[in-house]
């Protein structure tokens, strides 16, 4: 019988020499779970502060817009003097397409006589205009009716205005924003070309596809670099929003996680509109192009309603590069890419086969030129120096606001290339090229709109604004201040006044006295004031100034738009004051409209991003001298085209436009000016150095064949000379201080009614004794009938 063994008891030593295999595994999962616990708490936290991003992002204003800047808008009106190719002009200039079918906005044709156009919709400050067919018949270069597209009269109407300019916040990114309801029903080809290429599941998935993810990490992988993305729509919203382009592990998490928060916020629809404003699609100097809407006008001067498939085609191919993709950089490259584009187009049914084969053939179509702006920087100067008296530079630059000017394209186009005169100048004087600088501006008479604008030579450079910031001495365009000062004193003087042209020598206190000379060094004895200010004669109009008194020709200077000068010294009379050309433009502003003052302004009224009006820039209009006075010198300044020291100018523009202007030279002819006006413009032009040294150039040989260039093109209407009620014509023998009759020698005269000269000769001298001679005018009566 076997013994039995009894159990052996365990010590406590045997215990410690046994390992505790649970309560270490219970250990670690509790530290996995604590880690995890604080893992997730960590990606909470950081999932919170991504979504108030996101939250604070899309519920404020997703972008700092900058303001757009519009040119006045072409008006096409019955009796307007309108050429079929300026119109023409006008419709290319804002890329309209020449095509014998309308169906299409942004199109025309000529036919003949007639200039048929689908005008684009445009939301303009007095509200919105639908597209609309028009026809435009012509006779000559006169608009003879303005029909819609069933024969019926409109009378006028009006194409939208050429965008010229923005004013960027400091992030120097541009957009035109779209709405995505409107894009799916002016263009869906683009929506649904955008989605096939970029992310076919759009509508489909919660913002991120991590089947996508996945199979594009294996791909990078294998290859090394990167080659997929696997991003959603969503995925590049959040990164071009809220992310920088840097590839790592933690920024791709968070655009993942701020896809799927936007995805739990926001619809698809407007998931996909933030995508349409905000994709990168290339770069416009400094500033960088986003979105589809500002794209289609970069590449292609169109809205993106007017988009062709292969246009829509390239737009959606940069999408995955635009820097590498650029049609005007790498056009082969972009072409390829086009191309790819269209084949997905045609295999997911939005084209036909056909189709896609023609549309490959087509050439890319891009601009030669950047099509977002027109480059005026000078013009656009003065629009924001105008607008910083009511707004703050924040507004202007981030606050979608759009500001419409006064500026006109053909007539700043016509300013712009007259620079190129001076080409001409220097070559016939044998300086070096680019010596002489030039400013000029072109007013609207009676309403004071700037219609152009240039600050110098190079209309495109941003810099120095000679037009606004160059104080230069205006020499003698001071003279028709002191004129009008004294034909304002109708007892005293007139046209026909004789003047002293003899040396004079002014004592001046403090300095050497003065001696001044005329141009040429001729004194001429006894002269008519018309004849003084026709060839610009300095020794009269100091004397003359001197005799109506420094302190009222100030005056007078200073209600036409000049500076406050006090003191005003002898030499000023001869222009030694410095001004800038757009003061210059002021003064004679008001000497061309019949002595009412109006503020030069280049803006017409500013509305906010919604549409709403918030600021109109009225006519505002001062009367500041007499109508009958103005007359007077408005007739004395014919004389300087006529006759005097513009004369050259006629062969340029018709005399029958009766221009009425002054030229100015200043000493050691460092200045050259001209200043004139026709019947609907006015036209300041300055031409000297920076540096200050004489040209050797006067205002007829420096300034005036720039003034002929830039209103040789423009249609320039013809003075109305009609008097005033307070004005009558005289037959006068000038030497004689007389009146005489019509068979006599002698000139026609305006003067102020009851200050016509009261001597009356017959044609032999002899005094006739009486005051109402046959000498009056025989228009007298048909003038007084129309006034």
């Amino acid at each position: 019988m076997a013994t039995r063994k009894k159990p052996v008891k365990k010590t406590r030593a045997d215990s410690a020499k046994t390992p505790r295999k649970r309560p270490l595994l219970a250990l670690f999962v509790k530290l996995m779970v604590l880690g995890g616990l604080v893992v997730a708490g960590l990606l909470a936290i950081w999932a919170y502060v991504l979504n108030e991003r996101v939250v604070d992002r899309f519920s404020g204003t997703l972008w700092k817009l900058p303001a757009t800047v519009f040119a006045a808008p072409q008006e096409i009106y019955v009796g307007q003097h309108l050429s079929p190719s300026e119109l023409i002009g006008e419709l290319t200039a804002l890329h309209y397409r020449d095509r014998n079918d309308l169906s299409e906005t942004g199109t025309f044709d000529r036919v003949g006589n007639e200039v048929r156009i689908h005008r684009r919709a445009f939301d303009f400050p007095d509200g919105q205009e639908p597209d609309k067919q028009i026809r435009v018949r012509f006779v000559d270069d006169d608009v003879r009716s303005v029909t819609d597209a069933n024969g019926a009269d409109i009378g006028i109407t009006r194409l939208e205005p050429m965008m010229i300019g923005q004013l960027y916040p400091d992030v120097n990114e541009d957009r035109i924003l779209l709405n995505v309801e409107q894009v799916q029903k002016d263009a869906p080809l683009l929506i649904k070309t955008l989605i096939t290429t970029e992310d076919r599941d759009f509508y489909h998935h919660h913002g991120v596809v991590p089947s996508a993810v996945l199979r594009a990490l294996m791909v990078n992988l294998v290859s090394g670099h990167t080659v997929q993305g696997g991003s959603t729509i969503t995925q590049q919203l959040a990164k071009n929003l809220f992310l920088t382009p840097k590839r790592t592990i933690e920024r791709k998490v968070a655009e993942m996680i701020m896809a799927l928060e936007m995805e739990w916020h926001y619809s698809k629809d407007k998931i996909l509109e933030g995508y349409l404003n905000e994709v990168y699609l290339g770069q416009d100097g400094s500033k960088a192009i986003h979105g589809f809407g500002l794209a289609a006008r970069y590449y292609f001067g169109r809205p993106v309603d007017e988009l062709r498939p292969e246009e829509i085609a390239l737009l959606v191919g940069m999408v995955k590069g635009a820097s590498y993709y650029n049609p005007r950089r790498n056009p082969e490259r972009a072409k390829n890419r086009r191309d790819t584009v269209i084949d997905l187009m045609a295999n997911n049914g939005l084209i036909s086969e056909t189709e896609a084969g023609e549309l490959k053939q087509r050439p890319l179509g891009v601009l030669k030129e950047k099509g977002t702006t027109s480059p005026h920087p000078a013009f656009l100067n003065l629009v924001q120096r105008q607008l910083a008296e009511q707004y703050k530079p924040e507004d202007l630059k981030t606050k979608g606001l759009r500001i419409f000017t006064t500026m006109q394209p053909r007539v700043q186009a016509a300013l712009e290339h007259a620079v190129d005169a001076l080409n001409g100048i220097e070559k016939a004087r044998k300086y070096k090229p680019d010596t002489l600088q030039t400013a000029g501006i072109i007013t609207s008479i009676g309403t004071g709109e700037v219609q152009a604008l240039i600050g110098g030579r190079d209309p495109t450079y941003e810099g120095y604004n000679r037009a606004l910031d160059a104080q230069r001495q205006i020499g003698s365009l001071i003279k028709p201040a002191i004129y009008l000062t004294a034909l304002s004193d109708p007892a005293k003087y007139s046209l026909i006044t004789l003047l002293d042209d003899s040396p004079i020598t002014i004592d001046q206190k403090g300095s050497e006295p003065w001696t001044p000379k005329n141009y040429g060094g001729k004194f001429l004895g006894p002269t008519p004031l018309y004849m003084d200010l026709a060839e610009s004669r300095n020794v009269p109009s100091i004397k003359l100034g001197m005799d109506v008194g420094l302190d009222n020709v100030a005056d007078t200077l200073h209600k036409l738009g000049g500076p406050e000068i006090k003191p005003f010294f002898p030499a000023m009379l001869l222009g030694s004051m410095t001004m800038t050309p757009f003061t210059v433009a002021q003064i004679y502003q008001t000497l061309s409209s019949d002595g009412f003052y109006s503020p030069l302004r280049a803006i017409r009224s500013v509305v906010d991003s919604q549409g709403k009006p918030l600021s109109r820039y009225p006519l505002q209009v001062t009367k500041v001298a007499d109508p009958n006075a103005l007359y007077l010198l408005q007739y004395a300044m014919q004389g300087v085209v006529s006759d005097g020291t513009a004369r050259s100018l006629n062969r340029t523009i018709p005399p029958s436009v009766g221009v009425a202007g002054k030229t100015g030279t200043t000493n050691d002819s460092r200045d050259a000016w001209f200043a004139g006006f026709t019947g609907n413009r006015v036209g300041v032009v300055w031409v000297g150095r920076d540096d200050d040294k004489p040209t050797s150039l006067t205002g007829a040989s420096g300034a005036l064949p720039v003034w002929a260039a830039a209103f040789k093109p423009l249609y320039n209407k013809p003075r109305d000379m009609t008097p005033p009620k307070g004005i009558s014509f005289q037959r006068v023998d000038v030497a004689l201080q007389a009146r005489v009759p019509q068979t006599c020698p002698g000139i026609l005269m305006p003067f102020v009614s009851g200050y016509e000269p009261q001597a009356v000769q017959d044609c032999q001298g002899t005094p006739t004794g009486g005051a109402s001679a046959p000498s009056d005018n025989p228009l007298n009566p048909i003038l007084n009938f129309f006034r």
